[in-house]
């Protein structure tokens, strides 16, 4: 059949994100800014088997962003779309922090030998070993990513904590 491809091509549609990606999911989840709001969204991650791997409030006079990331992204991102809620999906890379004295500082550098932007920055309640971990959001998801393995650095991805229990 003309135009059709050969038996030996490969036209599975494969993702950036299918291959082994080593960032985390990170949802921006819109809330009313009203008392009890914040508990709802709790409870339905909790009761949906979801733990929750980061969290950071952004309030407002008539609304909060909640950004987070649980232990399975594409359970929490089913049940935000089901229950009609508005969010946000943006990709951060989690990072293991190094057995340093100033392990922060240490990340900043090899972003800065880049001139990478980080947007910012929060902890993780999660930990490889002993070492606890952080997650931050920047300008270029590949070059930090390149930049911050060539460095030494040990990277979290989505995998790690769907197979991993070692939450705080």
């Amino acid at each position: 059949m003309s135009g059709s491809y050969g038996d030996d091509v490969d036209t599975s549609p494969l993702t950036a994100r299918d291959q082994a990606w080593p960032c985390l999911r990170q949802f921006s989840v819109v809330l009313e800014n009203r008392v009890g709001k914040l508990h709802e969204l709790f409870l339905l991650l909790e009761k949906n088997d979801l733990t929750i791997i980061a969290m950071s409030v952004i309030d407002s006079a008539d609304f909060s962003t909640v950004r987070l990331m649980v232990n399975n992204a594409d359970r929490a991102r089913e049940l935000f779309k089901l229950n009609g809620m508005t969010f946000l999906e943006t990709d951060v890379l989690g990072i293991v922090l190094p057995e340093e004295t100033q392990p922060l500082i240490k990340i900043c550098i090899a972003l800065m030998q880049v001139e990478m932007n980080i947007h910012y920055m929060y902890p993780l309640l999660y930990r490889s070993g002993r070492q606890g971990a952080i997650a931050i959001h920047v300008d270029n998801i590949d070059l930090a990513t390149t930049t911050l393995k060539k460095k030494g650095h040990q990277l979290i991805s989505e995998s790690d904590l769907q197979m991993d229990d070692e939450f705080f």
